[in-house]
Protein backbone atom coordinates (compact mmCIF):
# COMPACT_ATOMS: atom_id res chain seq x y z
CA UNK A 1 0.00 0.00 0.00
CA UNK A 2 1.40 3.52 -0.61
CA UNK A 3 0.07 6.75 -0.01
CA UNK A 4 0.83 9.40 -3.14
CA UNK A 5 0.63 12.17 -0.88
CA UNK A 6 2.92 11.06 1.21
CA UNK A 7 6.53 12.43 0.81
CA UNK A 8 8.11 9.71 2.46
CA UNK A 9 6.28 7.11 -0.29
CA UNK A 10 7.51 9.13 -3.04
CA UNK A 11 11.10 9.32 -1.81
CA UNK A 12 10.80 5.87 -0.70
CA UNK A 13 10.14 5.20 -4.18
CA UNK A 14 12.97 7.06 -5.68
CA UNK A 15 10.11 9.42 -7.09
CA UNK A 16 12.11 12.17 -5.19
CA UNK A 17 15.59 12.33 -5.06
CA UNK A 18 17.52 11.47 -2.02
CA UNK A 19 21.12 10.58 -0.80
CA UNK A 20 20.41 6.75 -0.58
CA UNK A 21 23.04 5.20 2.14
CA UNK A 22 21.23 1.58 1.32
CA UNK A 23 17.61 -0.20 -0.54
CA UNK A 24 16.40 -3.20 -0.44
CA UNK A 25 12.85 -4.63 -1.51
CA UNK A 26 11.86 -3.29 1.98
CA UNK A 27 13.02 -0.14 3.12
CA UNK A 28 15.12 2.77 2.01
CA UNK A 29 18.15 4.53 4.22
CA UNK A 30 18.61 8.21 3.23
CA UNK A 31 20.34 10.87 5.00
CA UNK A 32 18.32 13.35 6.66
CA UNK A 33 17.94 16.81 4.60
CA UNK A 34 17.93 18.16 8.46
CA UNK A 35 20.06 16.23 10.57
CA UNK A 36 20.28 17.14 14.33
CA UNK A 37 24.36 16.13 13.55
CA UNK A 38 26.66 15.36 10.71
CA UNK A 39 25.55 12.01 9.47
CA UNK A 40 21.82 11.52 10.88
CA UNK A 41 19.77 8.96 8.44
CA UNK A 42 16.31 7.70 8.05
CA UNK A 43 14.84 4.28 7.70
CA UNK A 44 11.99 4.30 5.40
CA UNK A 45 9.67 1.54 4.70
CA UNK A 46 8.67 1.86 0.87
CA UNK A 47 4.92 0.67 2.20
CA UNK A 48 3.16 3.11 3.73
CA UNK A 49 2.31 2.80 7.24
CA UNK A 50 1.51 5.53 9.24
CA UNK A 51 3.71 4.79 12.56
CA UNK A 52 4.93 1.72 14.67
CA UNK A 53 1.48 0.60 15.54
CA UNK A 54 0.25 0.05 12.25
CA UNK A 55 3.54 -1.67 11.26
CA UNK A 56 3.15 -5.66 10.99
CA UNK A 57 5.35 -7.38 13.04
CA UNK A 58 7.78 -9.04 10.30
CA UNK A 59 8.87 -5.88 9.17
CA UNK A 60 8.72 -4.24 12.67
CA UNK A 61 11.38 -7.16 13.54
CA UNK A 62 13.63 -5.95 10.35
CA UNK A 63 14.28 -2.64 10.76
CA UNK A 64 15.83 -3.09 14.11
CA UNK A 65 18.04 -5.51 12.68
CA UNK A 66 18.64 -3.05 9.51
CA UNK A 67 19.34 -0.18 12.32
CA UNK A 68 22.29 -2.21 13.60
CA UNK A 69 23.66 -2.65 10.52
CA UNK A 70 23.35 0.69 9.39
CA UNK A 71 24.90 2.42 12.79
CA UNK A 72 27.33 -0.39 12.70
CA UNK A 73 28.88 0.94 9.73
CA UNK A 74 28.04 4.65 10.18
CA UNK A 75 29.48 5.00 13.17
CA UNK A 76 33.13 4.39 11.74
CA UNK A 77 32.52 6.45 8.69
CA UNK A 78 31.07 9.77 10.55
CA UNK A 79 33.49 9.00 13.62
CA UNK A 80 30.52 9.69 16.31
CA UNK A 81 30.67 8.72 19.96
CA UNK A 82 27.39 7.09 20.27
CA UNK A 83 23.90 6.76 18.50
CA UNK A 84 20.27 7.62 19.79
CA UNK A 85 17.83 5.53 17.34
CA UNK A 86 14.64 7.13 17.65
CA UNK A 87 11.25 6.50 16.55
CA UNK A 88 8.28 8.60 17.08
CA UNK A 89 4.16 7.50 17.47
CA UNK A 90 1.70 10.65 17.09
CA UNK A 91 1.89 14.27 17.05
CA UNK A 92 1.97 14.48 21.11
CA UNK A 93 5.45 12.38 20.62
CA UNK A 94 6.97 14.45 17.82
CA UNK A 95 5.72 12.97 14.82
CA UNK A 96 5.35 15.12 11.64
CA UNK A 97 5.47 12.97 9.01
CA UNK A 98 3.23 10.16 9.38
CA UNK A 99 4.72 7.74 7.01
CA UNK A 100 6.53 5.23 9.56
CA UNK A 101 10.67 6.01 9.95
CA UNK A 102 13.04 5.36 12.19
CA UNK A 103 16.29 8.34 13.01
CA UNK A 104 19.54 7.30 13.26
CA UNK A 105 21.18 9.95 14.68
CA UNK A 106 24.64 9.84 15.44
CA UNK A 107 26.08 11.90 17.96
CA UNK A 108 29.35 13.44 19.65
CA UNK A 109 31.00 14.32 22.75
CA UNK A 110 29.56 17.81 23.70
CA UNK A 111 27.14 18.00 21.06
CA UNK A 112 24.62 20.42 21.21
CA UNK A 113 21.46 17.83 20.20
CA UNK A 114 19.08 17.88 23.04
CA UNK A 115 16.83 13.87 23.42
CA UNK A 116 15.95 13.57 26.44
CA UNK A 117 13.79 14.65 29.59
CA UNK A 118 13.70 14.97 33.33
CA UNK A 119 13.58 12.23 35.22
CA UNK A 120 10.37 11.45 37.05
CA UNK A 121 9.83 8.62 39.79
CA UNK A 122 7.36 5.82 39.47
CA UNK A 123 4.12 6.22 41.80
CA UNK A 124 2.43 3.16 43.15
CA UNK A 125 -0.75 4.51 41.66
CA UNK A 126 0.52 4.22 38.26
CA UNK A 127 2.89 1.16 38.74
CA UNK A 128 -0.33 -0.54 39.93
CA UNK A 129 -2.70 0.35 36.45
CA UNK A 130 0.31 -0.54 34.05
CA UNK A 131 1.11 -3.77 35.78
CA UNK A 132 -2.93 -4.83 36.08
CA UNK A 133 -3.82 -3.70 32.43
CA UNK A 134 -1.01 -5.87 31.10
CA UNK A 135 -2.32 -8.76 33.17
CA UNK A 136 -5.94 -8.35 31.43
Amino acid sequence: MRDDKCIFCKIAAGEIPSATLYEDKDFRVIMDVSPASKGHALILPKEHYANLYELDDELAAKVLVLAKKMITKLKDIVGCDGYNVLQNNGTAAGQTVFHFHMHLIPRYENDNVNIGWEPGSLSDDVKEMVLSGMAE
